[in-house]
């Protein structure tokens, strides 16, 4: 099992697989961050996809999340080398949370791909930031919005 020690404002927290038993905590994360990240797709969108997340995605993903010592406060969900998600909680976002997850899999891989919203301006400087670069323009076929395909590759 991999971990990662980091600190935040003096609390301890960890970076761990996930557990069966928090997925719909994780679910609750996404759902939260997704409304408030994406507010240019209407809300019902997001509401509709809650099952496949718990169902599906988050299962079939190789999934970690971040705890501080009280509770989970963000997760990563990677399939092979593309990143699907990365959500903190709305509660916690901008204490170097979504850093460390990034971090945590940018070790454990050569190269990792994402897609972002192009209108979530404060992801897609988040992951220009962190190293990833735009290859291309695309179109999410469903929710009809411009998104970017972005890339990170190992030096």
């Amino acid at each position: 099992m991999k971990h990662l020690d980091l600190y935040d404002r003096d609390d301890k927290v960890n970076i761990r697989p996930n557990k069966k038993t928090e997925v719909n905590k994780l679910v609750e994360i996404w759902y939260e961050g997704s409304l408030i990240a994406h507010d240019f797709i209407d809300k019902n969108y997001w509401k509709s996809q809650q099952t496949k997340m718990e169902e599906k995605y988050i299962p079939m993903s190789e999934t970690y999340v971040v705890s501080n010592e009280k509770d989970i406060v963000g997760f990563v969900s990677m399939m092979n080398n593309y990143l699907a998600a990365l959500f903190i909680d709305v509660k916690h976002q901008g204490g170097g949370y979504g850093k460390g997850l990034l971090d945590f899999v940018k070790r454990q891989r050569e190269n990792i791909q994402l897609k972002v919203y192009k209108k979530n301006n404060k992801a897609v400087d988040f992951y220009l930031k962190n190293g990833f670069v735009i290859k291309e323009e695309t179109l999410d076929e469903q929710t009809s919005e411009e998104e970017y395909l972005m890339e990170w590759e190992k030096d």
